[in-house]
């Protein structure tokens, strides 16, 4: 029989982090997902590791050249050793999603916030600038302003392509910070936060903020999957990264005409890629269900 201090201790109620954190340690598409982003972060920040050859030493001697020991993937059309310029290609990738949904991520949230927050004509303007971007697909979007960029001769690298996936990835995150804001403002605890003095910048980091966080980061776990995948896109329709970097959709861009000649470099990247956004998208989802009370 157990004691009345074992009894308050298993009565004790977790907070929504604590029991999201108890459903994700049960998931297995969580820690599968988990161990693959692991590796691919630190395949993207020390590629070294991994391969000490360079990926921008190209021989047309080797012109798709069978496996090696320094190239088990073999080599490409232009002769690049693909099993290096694919641990190198993951840098560019995954920079681009980090940066594009870190910046994407901070106007949702300021936007979002404020629109749900004061309401009335602040609500108005931002909602309906809100729907005005929404309403535009986000590939046009960037390949319009990644041609003008590259016209008025600037330059294509990870920091346009990330600002331009960030300004344009923000309205479906923007919308559910809003709405959590609005929920959130109408509970008891931030009436009464009110009521003892608290002013709207404290009220809104200290007590609606926390819980706004949630929803939105799983909606930004999700989107930097799909950051990637467009990043991807842009670079093999020869608009996103330029060389001299090494992008993914780069390789499947130059290797895409000799699929029938050596199917592996372009199997490799496009793999790599698919790998990435899938494990991306099945983080989130697990974040997700978690987090949902509807899903207990």
């Amino acid at each position: 029989m157990s004691s009345p201090e074992e009894s308050t201790t298993l009565a004790k109620p977790r907070s929504l982090a604590a029991d999201a954190w108890y459903d994700l340690r049960r998931s297995p598409i969580f820690w599968i997902a988990s161990i693959i982003v692991v590796a691919l972060v630190g395949i993207a920040a020390f590629p070294g590791l991994f391969t000490s050859a360079d990926p921008k030493a190209c021989s047309l001697d080797f012109r798709f050249a069978g496996p090696g020991p320094e190239a088990p993937f073999g080599y490409d059309v232009q002769g690049c050793n693909v099993y290096a310029r694919t641990m190198y290609g993951a840098r560019s990738s995954i920079e681009v999603g980090l940066f594009a949904t870190l910046m994407a991520g901070t106007i949702a949230f300021a936007l979002g916030m404020a629109a749900g927050f004061y309401g009335r004509w602040i609500d108005t303007l931002l909602s309906r600038s809100l729907d005005v971007i929404a309403s535009i697909p986000l590939l046009l979007a960037a390949i319009v302003l990644l041609k003008r960029l590259s016209a008025t001769g600037g330059s294509t690298g990870v920091w346009s392509v990330a600002f331009t996936l960030g300004v344009l990835g923000w309205p479906v995150a923007a919308r559910v910070v809003r709405s959590s804001v609005i929920s959130a403002k109408q509970q008891d605890y931030v009436q009464a936060a009110r009521m003892l003095g608290a002013g709207n910048g404290r009220i809104m980091l200290r007590h609606i903020l926390p819980n706004a966080m949630a929803p939105a980061i799983v909606v930004l776990t999700i989107m930097l999957g799909t950051v990637i995948a467009t990043e991807a896109t842009l670079s093999f329709l020869g608009i996103g990264l330029q060389p001299p970097a090494i992008s993914w959709g780069g390789s499947i861009n130059d290797n895409s005409a000799y699929v029938r000649t050596a199917a592996g470099p372009l199997l490799w990247p496009a793999g790599f890629l698919a790998v990435t956004v899938l494990a991306f998208i099945m983080l989130g989802d697990a974040i997700r269900d978690a987090f949902d009370p509807r899903m207990r």
